[in-house]
């Protein structure tokens, strides 16, 4: 596997939701990364992917709710987002895609 499929394992997806719109007024990006990631490989991955500066991650896992299915209980799975802070003069576009 190549390392930049591996940094394409970290980071999944871009989260486009009200909250992260605000965010994104205040130079940071919110992004759905691997559950097993840590900071420094989500930075390594949007730096290298994007070609920007980061100065700061802050991560929060969601846990699964619970949610029938056709009568039978079932679980969401846990999401692990990553709110990336980026470098003065640094921007993401999210809505182009990769």
């Amino acid at each position: 596997m190549s390392d930049t499929a591996k940094l394409y394992d970290v980071i999944r997806k871009p989260i486009i939701t009200e909250k992260a719109t605000m965010a994104s007024e205040h130079n940071a990006v919110v992004f759905e990364v691997d559950i097993a990631a840590n900071k420094p490989m989500i930075k390594e991955a949007v730096e290298t992917l994007f070609g920007v500066k980061v100065k700061a991650v802050n991560t929060s896992i969601t846990k699964g709710k619970v949610k029938r299915f056709r009568g039978q209980l079932g679980k969401r799975k846990d999401i692990k987002k990553a709110y990336v802070t980026l470098e003065e003069g640094n921007t993401i576009d999210v809505s182009t895609g990769l």
